[in-house]
């Protein structure tokens, strides 16, 4: 008697628990999250997440772009899921969700560059890694300063935020703590980088690649006229067309273009809802799709099997 009576206050209980005022939890399938990114993965961000949507109907994502330190304060502060970034968690921001008793989660999804494009009437496309250091050492200041520059002008270099991942990403490729000296200009956006370089024939644009390397996207197509991408070669003294790379696909696979850099998701998520569907997702054979038709380099090349018959 004792034990049936257990039973039952136990089956009072789990109902009692399922109609509390808490909302159901999210899956792979059905409910919504916050997504927080640095806005220079927009197109990627912005293709992949309509592409879930499409398979999933009942699922939503509110995407935030942000400069990359305020999308990774976000999922610190709980206000977003996820965060797609060109870094891991350093440890003193690991150690926020550690206290919270979150593990997290950390995936590299692709191999993404940060494109240097140049006005068209700027003739002079390619650059060394040499030189472009000594930019940033305030050592050449104007193009003519540099080998093979044709124009007697200052040299602007253009980033979209202050706080950016592609700002973020350079000077801490050429270890520069100072840009007092330097005559660096920022917008909001960088979109508004290559409008800024389409006005502007003495300005050195960084925006991140996937904005202008996807030929079957009509607005990809439209930013990327009017500009020249420049090459980059990281020999001191290339003596050849060939030593220089661009930040377009298989320069990135093949770890040729010097400016590359990883792509990741970092996740808070603590149980196996929206956040890991999207992550399986884009880490799989679909996901790597849209990234390589992006023009980057996914981290799990899809691969594709021909059968041949006689």
């Amino acid at each position: 008697m004792i034990k049936r009576f257990l039973g039952i206050a136990g089956l009072v209980a789990g109902l009692m628990g399922c109609g509390n005022d808490k909302p159901p939890l999210d899956n792979p399938s059905k409910g919504s999250i916050v997504i927080a990114a640095d806005e220079s993965f927009q197109p990627l961000v912005t293709q992949l997440t309509s592409a879930y949507s499409s398979i999933y109907p009942d699922t939503h994502f509110k995407i935030v772009f942000k400069p990359e330190q305020e999308a990774i304060n976000m999922m610190l502060q709980d206000s977003a899921r996820l965060v797609f970034t060109t870094r891991r968690l350093k440890p003193n921001e690991q150690a926020v969700l550690n206290q919270k008793k979150i593990t997290g989660a950390t995936e590299k999804i692709a191999t993404d560059g940060v494109a240097l494009i140049i006005n068209k009437a700027n003739t002079d496309s390619l650059i060394t890694m040499a030189d472009l250091q000594r930019i940033f050492n305030g050592q050449a200041k104007q193009w003519n300063q540099l080998k093979g520059g044709n124009q007697n002008s200052p040299i602007t270099l253009v980033f979209d935020n202050n706080n950016s991942s592609n700002l973020e990403f350079v000077l801490s490729t050429f270890n520069i703590k100072d840009v007092k000296g330097l005559r660096i200009f920022t917008t909001h956006s960088n979109r508004e980088v290559i409008n800024f370089v389409r006005k502007n024939p003495s300005a050195l644009g960084f925006i991140g690649v996937n904005w202008i390397s996807d030929s079957d996207e009509p607005l990809s197509v439209e930013l990327a006229q009017d500009l020249r991408v420049v090459g980059v070669s990281d020999k001191p003294n290339p003596t050849k067309r060939d030593d220089y790379f661009q930040p377009f696909q298989e320069d990135l696979g093949m770890q040729r273009y010097p400016l590359r850099r990883p792509v990741y998701i970092l996740s808070r998520e603590t149980h196996p809802g929206l956040g890991e569907g999207l992550i399986n997702y884009v880490t799989r054979d679909a996901g790597s799709l849209i990234i390589r038709k992006l023009g980057l380099w996914p981290r799990t090349p899809y691969d594709r099997i021909i059968n041949l018959t006689k």
